[in-house]
């Protein structure tokens, strides 16, 4: 799963370090999805796999958490708003509904279907804005859409699981809609860490609470999981989906960010699809078809092409910002008041 977006992009910087630390980061993050799997078949529900997950790694981030206070941060106006929408949609909202996916479709499969988000949110933005996307954009969508069918087997007349193809979706719309938020004004957020690790508690509690009420079933077992075909404890997994697939995964991915930059570091981020696969194919024997195979690399190649041909949205202030600094202020801000002196932007700047 992604990184929070916040504040300005970093400056890039050792790219060779920043590429392998990337790639542990889409390592961490892809075996999510198997460690949670081996949970599931024993009869953990999707609810209880998510509280594993982010209670133990808000536990386990709150080191880095204490460290940035201790060094003298403090929330400002529109933090905590920015932490609860982070945890309410991206971590509980977007994992619920993966490893709800995960309970009926393979690893591999769940995760393609979540990673359609960004042609979610072109075509929303296309409805909203009636701006046509560039034709490579196009292009994208349209080989992302037939990626997703050759990896649903629908060609070669496999049965869906509709209720698994649903919860990806609903994996696929949190995630747009975090996509959506983050691209908001970049300036003044909370740092990543805080963010992830406030996040995490955010999320914690709305799974509790869900769970609580009874909206989705809160259950988990003791007894061993599989892994890679050897038995062990319960509590293997649980630390291994909280300890490697979150608290390891967000930190090393926002220190991927620092070396490389965000845009980058996203593509990179995608080779977590492939570790899903792999790691799927390894510890939980979900063998993929040549079909879906070649429905994955044409998903993955398309959001690599849609990423590419897209400018961040964090770009485009800079354009709107040169006219008034450069044309507007001697022409029509500041003549009428001071027509007669030669010198008006000097006396503004003095002030």
């Amino acid at each position: 799963m992604g990184l929070p977006g916040t504040g300005a992009e970093p400056r890039p910087t050792r790219t060779a370090p920043g590429l392998a630390i990337a790639l542990l980061s889409g390592l961490a993050f892809g075996l999510a999805g198997p460690f949670a799997a081996s949970l599931l078949a024993t009869g953990w529900s999707p609810l209880a796999v998510v509280f594993g997950r982010l209670g133990g790694g808000a536990l386990l981030l709150a080191v880095p958490l204490v460290v940035v206070v201790a060094r003298g941060w403090r929330p400002r106006a529109g933090h905590l708003r920015a932490i609860a929408i982070y945890g309410l949609v991206p971590l509980a909202g977007a994992q619920v509904c993966y490893f709800s996916a995960v309970g009926h479709l393979s690893v591999g499969v769940a995760l393609l279907i979540e990673y359609t988000a960004p042609v979610l949110l072109l075509g929303w933005t296309w409805a909203r804005t009636r701006a046509r996307p560039r034709p490579a954009t196009l292009v994208g969508a349209a080989l992302a859409i037939a990626g997703l069918v050759l990896v649903l087997d629908v060609a070669r007349g496999a049965a869906v699981d509709v209720v698994g193809v649903l919860w990806g979706l609903g994996a696929a719309v949190c995630l747009a809609a975090y996509f959506r938020l983050s691209a908001g004004p970049g300036d003044g957020g909370p740092p990543a860490i805080v963010l992830t690790a406030g996040g995490a508690l955010v999320g914690t509690a709305v799974v509790l609470l869900v769970g609580a009420v009874g909206l989705l079933p809160l259950e988990a077992t003791t007894d061993p999981i599989d892994l890679a075909g050897a038995p062990a404890p319960w509590w293997v997994g649980v630390v291994l989906v909280a300890a490697l697939s979150t608290a390891l995964a967000y930190l090393t991915g926002i220190a991927a960010v620092g070396r490389l930059g965000s845009r980058l570091a996203s593509f990179v981020g995608l080779s977590e699809v492939l570790f899903a696969v792999l790691g799927a194919w390894w510890l939980v024997a979900q063998r993929p078809t040549a079909t879906q195979i070649v429905g994955g690399v044409l998903v993955v190649a398309a959001i690599a092409l849609i990423r590419w041909a897209e400018p961040p949205e964090t770009a485009e202030p800079p354009e709107t910002a040169e006219p008034p600094e450069t044309a507007e202020p001697p022409e029509t801000a500041e003549p009428p008041e001071t027509a007669e002196p030669p010198e008006p932007p000097g006396t503004r700047t003095g002030q």
